[in-house]
């Protein structure tokens, strides 16, 4: 019997990173620089191991494998065989973030056998002044486009978003994008890890090295229109499901609770994943008891129809399938 998993998180160093991922999530960073934890992740190489259970050791795919649309749902099973289609994300910028765009999925296949990379972020923290790149401030043309980034003047055409915690943003594939300095995020995507490097303020690397940049094959990727309203309005209504993005590749909503709930899925057809914002609480099935603290991840197999979510103190977590 299938139970809900929990994964070991997968920690990256980044040249941009720091330590709020430590201090607000309790991840185990091995230096200051610790940039993003894929809390959930399909990716070659980067595959998520259960740390819990009988399966405990076992990595994503190998349960795809064995429990196919038990595990992921049988319509899902039948899409993506067994590669995961989502991955799941806690990002902190300590510095600015390059600025970048991803491709959809037809370029995506064509160029590097992926999926494209349609994804989306909430705000868990911002300092005072942080701030997110979201699109341009007007319609622009490749030629302006080219011509600002050849006279380092591109961050001219960009809208700079300021945020504070428990912003929402879609970011579909072709959006121009970047994280700002002082911003934590949590981000669920298509799974994929390709990015197309727009502008990267001339940092160099630990060689002295700056970071290639992918001007060519932004070209036909990049959404040149202007991105007049950027941010995604929503309800945070206490003990309530709160929809905050609904698209072809996931469902996302935020669940702030301080009494217990129940969630049926049997209509759905799709695993479930939780990432606890705050608080703590105990999910409970048929057959097992799982608590969950803040900073962790857990996924609900498909074949779970039905859960209680018991809170510890008033939690808030998200909740993603696909619909």
């Amino acid at each position: 019997m299938l139970y809900p998993l929990k994964f070991e998180p997968l920690l990256k160093d980044k040249i941009w990173g720091g330590s709020k991922l430590e201090k607000l999530f309790d991840k185990k960073a091995q230096s200051d620089k610790l940039g993003e934890s894929w809390e959930l992740s399909g990716i070659e190489n980067d595959e998520s191991v259960v740390t819990n259970g009988f399966l405990a050791g076992n990595s994503l795919s190998e349960l795809i494998e064995i429990y196919m649309g038990e595990l992921v749902g049988d319509k899902i099973f039948d899409t993506y065989g067994l590669s995961f289609p989502l991955l799941f994300k806690l990002i902190d910028a300590n510095e600015n973030l390059s600025i970048q765009v991803h491709p959809g999925d037809e370029v995506a296949a064509e160029r590097h056998n992926s999926f494209g990379k349609t994804e989306m972020w909430v705000v868990l923290d911002a300092d005072s002044d942080g701030q997110l790149i979201i699109g341009f401030k007007d319609d622009c043309s490749k030629e302006e486009y080219l011509e600002a980034l050849q006279s380092d003047k591109v961050e001219d055409l960009l809208q700079h978003v300021p945020v504070r915690k428990g912003d929402v943003f879609f970011i579909p594939a072709g959006l121009v994008h970047a994280i700002g300095k002082g911003v934590v995020v949590a981000e669920i995507q298509e799974s994929s890890d390709i990015t197309y490097r727009i502008y990267d303020y001339k940092r160099v690397d630990a060689q002295g090295k700056e970071r290639e940049l992918h001007t060519e094959q932004t070209l036909d990727v990049i959404n040149f229109a202007a991105s007049k309203d950027p941010k995604t309005q929503h309800e945070d209504k206490l003990n309530a499901i709160n929809e905050l993005v609904s698209c072809d590749y996931f469902t996302t909503n935020l669940i702030p609770f301080d009494v217990p709930l129940t969630r049926n899925y049997g209509t759905i057809d799709s695993f479930v994943v939780y990432m606890c914002l705050e608080g703590s609480f105990v999910i409970e099935t048929e057959t097992e008891k799982t608590t969950v603290c803040k900073g962790e991840t857990v996924m609900i197999p498909a074949m779970i129809n039905e859960i209680g979510l018991i809170p510890d103190e008033k939690s808030q977590i998200l909740e993603v399938y696909i619909k």
